[in-house]
Parts: structure tokens; sequence; C-alpha cells
């Protein structure tokens, strides 16, 4: 009986000795936190293993997470993977269907993002573009002739455009001189002209014209003149030479004739009207897009996330060395507690660790058993 008592004591004495010295161990690692010091002398193991290499700890977790987890190739397998795509194909169609669909104007999404008088900036943008483009294009075009400078095909049409022209003055003519105001200019004139010749000449026309208006006589040959062919041909091949002498105008000779900032000017205001960016700007998106929403949601964002998605995966490496992984983790790391450090290690491996505890009371009862048996073979 005795020899079974000392036994089952030398195995209990193991077992607590086994798994306290575990448990130790094991706190060992965090704690203490801080060294503790006598005087001078600081106390062996203090602090614990990790807050004392805690600097170490996180250079070494940041290049196991580059190396290892988050690699190059891994990502790239990711961002080309079928399902990924799907679902950020998912995501991007549905926050450009609410985007789409929204009332605000983009005057006001760009005031979000902290862009404020965006119309005004884009037409000081445009306006400066004008008059760069228009310098760029005068250094070059300025002492060269209009014919050099315009394009052929413009020339041809206003070549075609001519007799169209000279048609709508002669139309515009008829119109005017057969209006009463027309008739009644006609009679100003007549009446000037024969007022300003004295004598011989106004009294013969007052003898053989008596008292019929000159008006009335003029009018009809004024209106039939205009309405002549021969008229419209000669009124085309003035224009037509007109618009040659024109063509030979060099360049600059336009900007001397009109001034240059007023001409400028006339630049920036068409371009203004053709653009529209009060338009643009002041007009609900979804009114702006209602007539492509369908093709950009349905077209261009797959294709956009396909496309984003391949180039991407081409220069992951080249964005990975940029984004530095490794420090970013060291970093982290670095400005987490040594409390929060233990936390998060307990709360992973808190089965294994009892686990380890009671395996090293098991080791220390097992040891506790044969060290009773051999105790009782010395005895």
């Amino acid at each position: 009986m005795q020899i079974a008592i000392t036994i089952l004591f030398m195995i209990i004495i193991g077992a607590i000795i086994g798994g306290f010295t575990n448990s130790l161990a094991i706190k060992m690692l965090f704690r203490p936190y801080k060294p503790i010091y006598i005087k001078n002398w600081r106390v062996p193991f203090t602090p614990g293993l990790i807050p004392k290499r805690r600097d170490e700890l996180a250079g070494q977790m940041g290049k196991m997470v580059t190396d290892h987890l988050l690699t190059p190739e891994s990502i790239q397998r990711k961002f080309l993977n079928e399902g990924f795509q799907k679902d950020m194909t998912g995501l991007v169609q549905k926050e450009l269907e609410n985007l789409l669909n929204t009332e605000k104007t983009p005057a006001e999404l760009l005031t979000v993002l902290g862009i404020d008088d965006a119309q005004h900036k884009a037409e000081d943008k445009l306006n400066q573009f004008v008059e760069e483009k228009y310098e760029t294009l005068m250094v070059k075009y300025r002492s060269k002739p209009l014919k050099e400078v315009i394009s052929p095909e413009i020339i041809q049409k206003v070549d075609v455009k001519l007799p169209v022209i000279s048609s709508y003055i002669l139309e515009k003519g008829v119109d005017y001189f057969s209006s009463i105001e027309g008739k009644m200019r006609i009679q100003r004139m007549a009446d000037d002209f024969v007022r300003e010749r004295s004598g011989m000449l106004s009294n013969m026309l007052q003898m053989f014209m008596g008292n019929i208006n000159l008006a009335d006589k003029i009018q009809p040959e004024i209106v039939r003149f205009l309405k002549s062919e021969g008229t419209a041909e000669l009124i085309t091949t003035i224009l037509k030479k007109e618009w040659d002498k024109v063509l030979d105008w060099e360049a600059e000779r336009i900007e001397e004739q009109f001034e240059k900032e007023k001409l400028v000017n006339m630049i920036k205001g068409f371009v203004q009207k053709v653009v529209k960016l009060d338009g643009i700007f002041q007009t609900p998106l979804s009114k702006l897009t209602v007539s492509y929403r369908t093709k950009i949601i349905e077209e261009i964002a797959p294709k956009s996330v396909e496309l984003l998605g391949s180039w991407l995966s081409r220069r992951i490496d080249v964005l990975m060395e940029r984004l530095h992984l490794a420090e970013i983790v060291r970093q982290q790391v670095e400005t987490f507690s040594v409390e929060r450090l233990e936390e998060m290690v307990l709360s992973i491996t808190k089965s294994e660790l009892k686990m380890i505890t009671y395996l090293g009371a098991l080791l220390g009862g097992v040891i506790g058993l044969f060290q009773g048996i051999l105790v009782i073979f010395i005895n």
C-alpha cells in the first residue's frame, strides 16, 4: 500500500510540475510586458520573448505575408479568376446603375468631390484650349494663303454653295423691292436723283414724265432684273471672283481684317455653342445618360472590368513593389500593443496551448511514475 501511495504521489507531483512549467513557458512568451529592474539589474527573461523581439517579429510577419501569402502570382490568379471577374462586374454594374440613375447634375456630383464651380472652370479650360490651338495654327499657317490652309473639301463645298447664295441674295432682293418699303426706297432715290439734277435735264424729265410716279416705272424693272437668269449668273460670277481673291489672302490678313481678339472670341463663342457646357453641367445625370445607359452597363462595364483585371494582373508585381506591403505589415504590427498581440495569438491558438499544458502534465505524470518505480527498485 505504501508503494502505491508513493508512486501515486510521484505521479501527481510530476503532473503538477509538467503542467505548471509548460503553462509558465507559454505565459513567458508574452509576460511580463516590460523589463523588470531591481535597482540597475534587469531580472532575467524580462520582458517576455515576444515583447522583447516584437520588431523582429513584425519584420518576419511582413516578409511572410509578401513571400508566402500575398504573392504577385496569387493575386494575379485572383484577378484572372472567372468567378472574381463576374462578381466584380456585377458590383460595378450595380454601382454604375445607381450613379447613372441619380437626379443630381454633374456640377453637384463634382461639388461632392470637392470641385466647386466646375462649369466655370471647364469653360476657362475650353477657352484656354481654343486660344492655344488658335495660336499654334496661326504660327504654322499665318504666312500661307487660305487655299493652302482650308481643306479642299471645304473649298469645294463653298464653290457648290455659291449659286445657292446668289439665288438667296436675289430672292431677298426681289422680296424687298416688291414690298412697300422697297417701293418707298426707290421713290426716295428717284426724288434725290431728280433734285440733284437741275436745269435742262430736270425740265426734260418733268416734260416727258409729267405727273407719273418714277417709282411705279422703276420698281417692275428692278424686280425683272433681279429675276433674270443673267443676273443670277452675274452675281454668282462676282461671288466666285471675290471668293477666289479671299482664298489668295494670307491667313495673317484675315487676322488683320477681323482683329485677333475679336476673331478668337468669335471662335470661343462658336465652340461653346457647339459643346453646350451649361446643358451638360446643369442637366441631371439620369437625363444625360438615358440614351446610352444600357450600353454603358451591359457592354462597357464588363469590358472595362476585364481590361482592368488584365492590366492589373500584368503589373501586379510593380504595384506590390510600389505599395511596400512588407513595410506596411511591419509598421502595423509595431503599432500593436503587446496585450493586443497576446490576445490575437491566444484567440487563434487557445485550444492548442491548453493541449500543450495538458501534455506537459501528462509527461510530468509519466516521468513521476517512472521515478516512483525507480526509487522502489533502488530501495
